[in-house]
């Protein structure tokens, strides 16, 4: 990527690939999602492929996270030179490169040919610059996977347990491991009902994968008659024992009595939860119906994200849900989003390419909306978020 006044232009990504052709190299990798879910399914186990595809219910909720982009335009303004973009912003008092971020995926450990997604991850989010979500599902530990972050910050993903040592212990154990913010997941203190894990009987954390935060945890640690390397279906028993706390909003003050870093509300969708979020004391919400997996028949998370950013009323907001392309990363981010996340997508490219899959991932959807704001006339973001710059249609 080229500078031009300090801006990364993301789309001379596109330049390289054409340069490289004149030498005969051709991309290895997919350039769209569905090639790149294609070509995932078949270099993945069929258990790992549907844990991290499929939805809950007959996944309307997940079709309709990825229809609702294209009830969104972008209106074109030309004359405007938008030679330089500039996509960067300010999170949490971070200067970041782009809005995008990996949002977490708690079995991307096994989604990597060698088992060991989550370092494959935390690697690629050094090489490109956009910040990892770390899941609490990791299957190696969190401090490794910070120590593979370089320069990039990286965030962490606490499913909280039941046990508040335990939730205390992680996250002044992210906090020490050089995490910038606590995304808290209120979505998933019970799974949702999965008919592809149900038809393969395959819950992975069952099996004892991706527990590795935990079994490294000594408050953990502690509640077992035997250390977890001696007695891993102990372990997963007591895990399933503490594993969802089912909170409620009279938890929001121990939450954000436990870390000085950044807390951030995932799962929220309606503007009265925004509100208790952000008279609780919150540094942010991050709208999300978890793509999908945890309920179906609920509405789009894009069409909640607008009534969120009101509610938000300049409190960061970031989103996931549907994103597959780097127009929809657009939308999102003319809809109001500060930052918009992407799961699916780098998940496939992982189990393709590795860490080098997940940043032609990222590099492809950060190309394609530089792009975008390129020929559309949007220089900057603000731009972008503009009265009239996206029309429903």
């Amino acid at each position: 990527m080229t500078q031009q006044n300090g801006a990364r232009q993301f789309g001379d990504y596109q330049n390289e690939i054409y340069f490289n052709g004149l030498f005969g190299i051709q991309p290895t990798m997919p350039m769209t999602f569905s090639d790149l879910a294609a070509k995932a399914e078949s270099a993945l186990p069929p258990s790992v492929w549907s844990y991290v595809a499929g939805g809950a219910g007959d996944e309307h909720t997940q079709r309709a996270n990825v229809a609702a982009f294209e009830h969104w335009g972008l209106v074109p303004r030309m004359m405007v030179g938008a030679t330089d973009r500039d996509l960067s912003v300010d999170l949490f008092g971070l200067k970041l490169p782009s809005p995008l971020f990996m949002a977490p995926v708690g079995v991307i450990g096994l989604c990597a040919q060698d088992g060991h997604g989550d370092l494959a991850t935390a690697r690629a989010a050094a090489e490109s610059g956009v910040p990892m979500v770390a899941s609490t599902l990791t299957v190696d530990p969190m401090e490794d996977v910070a120590a593979q972050l370089g320069d990039t910050p990286g965030f962490f993903q606490l499913y909280t347990p039941t046990d508040r040592a335990l939730a205390e212990s992680l996250v002044h154990r992210a906090e020490a491991a050089g995490f910038k913010g606590i995304v808290v997941t209120l979505d998933t203190w019970i799974t949702g009902w999965r008919p592809r894990d149900l038809s393969t009987a395959n819950f992975p954390q069952l099996r004892g994968h991706a527990l590795a935060n935990y079994t490294s945890d000594p408050v953990f640690r502690a509640r077992l008659a035997k250390a977890p390397e001696e007695d891993l279906p102990a372990a997963v028993r007591e895990w399933v024992r503490i594993f969802g706390n089912p909170l409620t909003w009279d938890d929001l003050a121990w939450l954000r009595s436990i870390t000085d870093l950044p807390l951030i509300l995932k799962g929220i969708c309606h503007p009265e939860d925004v509100r208790r979020a952000k008279d609780g004391g919150v540094d942010g919400v991050y709208c999300s119906n978890h793509g999908g997996r945890q309920a179906n028949g609920g509405l789009a998370a894009l069409d909640a994200l607008p009534g969120v950013v009101e509610a938000a009323d300049g409190l960061p907001v970031l989103f996931d849900s549907g994103v597959r392309t780097g127009a929809d990363v657009i939308k999102a981010l003319s809809l109001g989003a500060t930052a918009v996340g992407v799961g699916r997508p780098y998940a496939f490219g992982l189990a393709l390419g590795g860490a080098d899959g997940i940043v032609h991932v990222l590099r492809s959807l950060l190309a394609e909306a530089d792009l975008i704001m390129a020929v559309d006339g949007y220089p900057t973001l603000a731009d972008l978020r503009a009265d009239g710059a996206l029309r429903r249609v």
